[in-house]
């Protein structure tokens, strides 16, 4: 495979095909063919419709104007997730967007805040930071030169219906049928064509696997493998269901802790987007279905759908001429809007690592190295909210407290423990205001603050805390409802 890379062929729809669609076909169609297929009878799993807010990144590359994307998708805005009953029954906290407070260069904000809470001068974290606020008071504007620092609910099969548009505008040819059948080269087992019902062959020369958990190509005919992460993250289905709206959208998402995993509450525009994540080992599907449909709120729109999955990931992200994106790649759980990040990675990464000129196996290397990095880092962030916890209400709760978790986990919760220290390595997803966020909210409260905040007299800190605290409520306060910059920004089409 030394030959340049003329045609890419992308195998499947949804998020996933799309966006590798559109990105590829606008980014790099002057120079490559790129072909989808996908079948009308094979539908989307099309479940998660809350982003987290690297997706203007990719919006930038594309040239998308974030009022176009809103109002075709039926999107409002995030700034967040809210926590209930995670850390305790009764118990909630909120997992904001944005920075706490201010740094210094020998440490972080929870230093100054954790000698503050000593010394009875401080409000909840969140207080010292704005988007924190807004969520919490429902308000939000988006500010000439602010920071990206909100995502978006939205419609997952419109992001995908306005994603196909740009790339057909931009010459991707979509093949409608379902594949019945992948061919390799005798000589090295690198993928050849995809054969079609209809009995057509679509050849290429590099293919993206975006089938899904069927993972037709990168499993089924590479036998790439996969490693197994159930022991740690047990859920292993989902429910799903929509319903009118009730009430005017949050401005963030629920994640509702029940007996045997998690509800989450997603506001649209038009509709709320809501599903219950589980244990098969602890609950039935008809008792999950009974636990979701007690605690929505609005009138179902369709009839609950059951989606099971494994937690994991491919040993190979990229194996051969064949990259898989999306839920081909491996599945982390929905608890931290991840997944569309991790599809927009996967593009991204591989139209700086392209093989122009033929296939090289540093390049495949090193696609997978980065791949497992990011992939470890948001597989343990998730696992924290599980393990720490003081739920023993139930067997998997108690299950979840009482785990083995994955030493580079457990090394940051020691740390953090002890000393209130965090630290975001290289390219890692979360940053540290996240892993203080979550963990304070799981309820562990460092020991120790660094000793350079003792620098600071009581007054002299008193102030920096106050400031801190001002500004961002007199920033939030200029702000206007969430729903009435949504009506007056990206009012959806389906309106």
């Amino acid at each position: 495979m030394n030959s340049a890379i003329k045609k890419v062929v992308i195998a499947g729809g949804g998020t996933a095909g799309w966006m590798a669609g559109a990105a590829l076909s606008k980014l790099m169609g002057k120079h490559i063919e790129v072909v989808l297929v996908e079948s009308d009878d094979i539908g989307t799993v099309g479940v998660g419709e809350a982003t987290i807010p690297t997706l203007h990144v990719f919006h930038r590359l594309l040239g998308l104007k974030e009022q176009d994307v809103m109002a075709a998708t039926n999107a409002t805005f995030k700034l967040g997730i809210n926590f209930e009953n995670w850390h305790d029954v009764g118990k909630d906290y909120l997992h904001s967007f944005g920075f706490l407070g201010k740094d210094c260069w020998a440490c972080g904000f929870q230093h100054f805040w954790l000698k503050g809470k000593q010394q009875g001068l401080v409000s909840e974290i969140g207080d010292y930071c704005t988007e924190h606020l807004a969520a919490r008071q429902g308000r939000f504007a988006v500010l000439p030169n602010q920071d990206y620092n909100h995502a978006y609910h939205m419609d997952a099969s419109l992001y995908a219906k306005f994603l196909r548009n740009i790339a057909e505008e931009n010459g991707l040819k979509r093949i409608e049928g379902k594949i019945t059948d992948v061919l390799q080269h005798d000589a090295n087992g690198y993928i050849k064509a995809l054969q079609l019902a209809n009995g057509e062959l679509i050849e290429g020369d590099l293919f993206i696997d975006c089938t899904g958990f069927r993972a037709l190509l990168i499993e089924q005919t590479l036998n790439t493998g996969f490693d197994d992460w159930s022991h740690w993250l047990p859920c292993d289905s989902a429910i799903a269901v929509q319903t009118e709206s009730v009430e005017k959208p949050l401005a963030y998402t629920r994640s509702i802790a029940r007996e045997s995993g998690w509800q989450w509450r997603i506001p649209l525009q038009t509709r709320t987007g809501n599903g219950f994540v589980f244990c098969s080992k602890y609950m039935s599907d008809d008792q999950a279905i009974e636990t979701l449909l007690a605690n929505i709120e609005g009138k179902p729109l369709n009839q609950p759908r059951v989606i099971k999955f494994k937690t994991g990931t491919r040993r190979q992200h990229w194996n051969k001429n064949c990259v898989a994106v999306g839920l081909s790649s491996g599945f982390l759980e929905p608890l931290e809007s991840t997944s569309i990040h991790l599809i927009q990675r996967s593009i991204v990464r591989l139209m700086q690592l392209f093989p122009s000129q033929g296939i090289d196996q540093t390049d495949i290397n090193e696609f997978n190295q980065q791949t497992k990095l990011e992939m470890d880092n948001i597989r343990d962030f998730i696992i924290l909210h599980y393990k720490v916890t003081d739920r023993e209400d139930s067997r998997f709760w108690r299950y979840c407290k009482n785990m083995p978790i994955p030493a580079s986990l457990q090394h940051r919760i020691d740390m953090f423990s002890q000393s209130g220290k965090v630290y975001k390595y290289g390219n890692e997803l979360f940053g540290e205001s996240s892993w203080i966020q979550v963990m304070m909210g799981q309820g562990i409260m460092p020991k120790e603050y660094h000793p350079i905040v003792d620098v600071m007299e009581k007054d002299e800190l008193s102030n920096f805390l106050n400031n801190i605290k001002t500004t961002a409520k007199r920033k939030v306060d200029t702000l206007p409802p969430h729903t009435d910059f949504i009506n007056h920004y990206c009012k959806s089409n389906m309106i």
